[in-house]
Protein backbone atom coordinates (compact mmCIF):
# COMPACT_ATOMS: atom_id res chain seq x y z
CA UNK A 1 0.00 0.00 0.00
CA UNK A 2 2.72 2.55 0.80
CA UNK A 3 4.29 1.83 -2.92
CA UNK A 4 0.80 2.44 -4.58
CA UNK A 5 0.53 5.79 -2.00
CA UNK A 6 4.32 7.44 -3.09
CA UNK A 7 3.37 6.42 -7.14
CA UNK A 8 -0.13 8.54 -6.07
CA UNK A 9 1.88 11.36 -5.05
CA UNK A 10 4.25 11.22 -8.10
CA UNK A 11 1.97 11.10 -10.46
CA UNK A 12 0.08 13.91 -8.31
CA UNK A 13 3.29 16.13 -8.59
CA UNK A 14 4.32 15.63 -12.17
CA UNK A 15 0.58 16.51 -13.26
CA UNK A 16 0.07 19.55 -11.16
CA UNK A 17 3.93 20.56 -12.27
CA UNK A 18 3.23 20.27 -15.67
CA UNK A 19 0.08 21.82 -15.79
CA UNK A 20 1.48 24.85 -13.32
CA UNK A 21 3.51 25.39 -16.66
CA UNK A 22 0.71 25.82 -18.97
CA UNK A 23 0.97 29.18 -19.31
CA UNK A 24 4.37 29.25 -19.85
CA UNK A 25 4.43 26.62 -22.73
CA UNK A 26 1.48 28.39 -24.14
CA UNK A 27 5.12 31.12 -25.88
CA UNK A 28 7.49 29.78 -27.62
CA UNK A 29 10.51 32.53 -28.42
CA UNK A 30 12.36 32.68 -31.63
CA UNK A 31 14.93 35.42 -31.04
CA UNK A 32 13.24 38.65 -31.42
CA UNK A 33 9.47 37.05 -32.01
CA UNK A 34 7.38 35.74 -29.69
CA UNK A 35 5.20 32.64 -30.57
CA UNK A 36 1.68 32.76 -28.77
CA UNK A 37 0.15 29.13 -29.43
CA UNK A 38 -2.66 29.93 -27.51
CA UNK A 39 -4.10 32.90 -29.64
CA UNK A 40 -2.16 31.85 -33.08
CA UNK A 41 -0.35 35.10 -32.82
CA UNK A 42 3.37 36.55 -32.98
CA UNK A 43 4.71 39.38 -30.84
CA UNK A 44 7.39 41.11 -31.07
CA UNK A 45 9.49 40.71 -28.59
CA UNK A 46 10.80 44.57 -27.85
CA UNK A 47 8.85 47.47 -27.99
CA UNK A 48 8.60 50.07 -31.18
CA UNK A 49 12.55 51.28 -30.61
CA UNK A 50 14.25 49.00 -28.92
CA UNK A 51 16.29 45.74 -30.72
CA UNK A 52 16.70 42.79 -30.32
CA UNK A 53 20.48 41.96 -29.07
CA UNK A 54 20.96 38.43 -29.20
CA UNK A 55 19.36 38.34 -24.91
CA UNK A 56 17.11 41.13 -24.61
CA UNK A 57 15.71 44.38 -25.55
CA UNK A 58 17.87 47.17 -26.15
CA UNK A 59 18.06 50.54 -26.87
CA UNK A 60 15.21 53.39 -25.96
CA UNK A 61 11.37 53.09 -26.46
CA UNK A 62 9.81 55.31 -28.84
CA UNK A 63 6.27 56.85 -27.84
CA UNK A 64 3.77 56.97 -30.83
CA UNK A 65 0.90 58.85 -31.67
CA UNK A 66 -1.39 56.67 -33.55
CA UNK A 67 -0.70 59.22 -36.56
CA UNK A 68 2.96 57.51 -36.17
CA UNK A 69 1.90 54.28 -36.26
CA UNK A 70 1.31 53.48 -39.75
CA UNK A 71 4.73 54.65 -40.27
CA UNK A 72 6.44 52.43 -37.80
CA UNK A 73 4.08 49.20 -39.00
CA UNK A 74 5.62 50.03 -42.42
CA UNK A 75 9.49 50.35 -41.44
CA UNK A 76 8.30 47.03 -39.48
CA UNK A 77 6.71 44.94 -42.55
CA UNK A 78 9.71 46.07 -44.71
CA UNK A 79 12.42 45.21 -42.63
CA UNK A 80 10.64 41.99 -41.01
CA UNK A 81 8.79 40.48 -43.40
CA UNK A 82 5.08 40.25 -42.82
CA UNK A 83 1.94 41.98 -42.00
CA UNK A 84 2.40 43.71 -38.51
CA UNK A 85 0.17 45.55 -36.43
CA UNK A 86 -1.03 46.71 -33.39
CA UNK A 87 -2.99 44.58 -31.23
CA UNK A 88 -6.38 44.70 -30.02
CA UNK A 89 -6.94 45.01 -25.84
CA UNK A 90 -7.71 41.29 -25.56
CA UNK A 91 -4.56 39.82 -27.08
CA UNK A 92 -3.07 42.86 -25.29
CA UNK A 93 -4.45 42.12 -21.92
CA UNK A 94 -3.56 38.31 -22.34
CA UNK A 95 0.01 39.20 -22.45
CA UNK A 96 -0.56 41.15 -18.87
CA UNK A 97 0.92 39.10 -15.84
CA UNK A 98 -0.92 39.82 -12.69
CA UNK A 99 1.28 37.78 -10.36
CA UNK A 100 4.33 39.62 -11.67
CA UNK A 101 5.21 43.24 -10.46
CA UNK A 102 5.84 45.95 -12.38
CA UNK A 103 5.61 46.12 -15.19
CA UNK A 104 3.05 43.54 -15.15
CA UNK A 105 4.36 40.68 -17.98
CA UNK A 106 6.77 38.26 -18.13
CA UNK A 107 10.23 39.69 -18.39
CA UNK A 108 11.73 36.40 -19.74
CA UNK A 109 9.78 36.90 -22.49
CA UNK A 110 9.40 40.11 -23.06
CA UNK A 111 11.92 41.82 -21.87
CA UNK A 112 12.57 45.65 -20.63
CA UNK A 113 9.05 46.39 -21.15
CA UNK A 114 7.91 50.00 -19.98
CA UNK A 115 5.82 49.83 -16.84
CA UNK A 116 3.63 52.49 -19.09
CA UNK A 117 0.26 52.42 -21.28
CA UNK A 118 0.90 50.52 -24.56
CA UNK A 119 -1.61 51.52 -27.44
CA UNK A 120 -4.06 49.03 -28.33
CA UNK A 121 -6.08 48.68 -32.31
CA UNK A 122 -9.48 49.27 -30.19
CA UNK A 123 -11.45 53.15 -29.80
CA UNK A 124 -13.12 53.14 -26.53
CA UNK A 125 -16.62 52.37 -26.33
CA UNK A 126 -17.57 55.23 -24.09
CA UNK A 127 -16.24 57.60 -26.78
CA UNK A 128 -15.29 57.18 -30.10
CA UNK A 129 -12.39 60.32 -29.99
CA UNK A 130 -10.62 58.12 -27.75
CA UNK A 131 -8.74 54.87 -27.56
CA UNK A 132 -7.83 52.05 -25.43
CA UNK A 133 -4.08 51.08 -23.78
CA UNK A 134 -3.05 48.70 -21.48
CA UNK A 135 -0.62 49.86 -18.78
CA UNK A 136 1.78 47.46 -18.08
CA UNK A 137 2.44 49.32 -14.26
CA UNK A 138 -1.27 48.45 -13.16
CA UNK A 139 -1.93 45.63 -15.61
CA UNK A 140 -5.67 47.06 -16.49
CA UNK A 141 -6.68 48.76 -19.42
CA UNK A 142 -8.13 52.35 -19.71
CA UNK A 143 -10.39 53.84 -22.66
CA UNK A 144 -9.13 57.38 -21.98
CA UNK A 145 -6.27 58.33 -24.39
CA UNK A 146 -6.50 60.72 -27.25
CA UNK A 147 -5.14 59.36 -30.58
CA UNK A 148 -2.35 62.03 -30.46
CA UNK A 149 -1.04 60.87 -27.15
CA UNK A 150 2.15 59.68 -27.59
CA UNK A 151 2.60 55.92 -25.74
CA UNK A 152 4.42 52.80 -26.32
CA UNK A 153 3.90 50.46 -28.67
CA UNK A 154 4.22 46.22 -29.32
CA UNK A 155 3.60 44.74 -32.68
CA UNK A 156 1.79 41.51 -33.37
CA UNK A 157 1.01 39.68 -36.85
CA UNK A 158 -0.96 36.97 -37.38
CA UNK A 159 0.67 33.06 -37.87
Amino acid sequence: MTILRFMAVCFILIFTCSNSHASESRFITKEHIVVDLERQIEWLRCSVGQRWNGNECSGKIVNLSLDMVPKALDIANEQLGGEWRLPSQAELMSIVCNECSSPKIDENIFPNTDNAPYWTSDQSIFNSKFYVSVNFHTGFSFNRFSPIKELAVRLVRDR
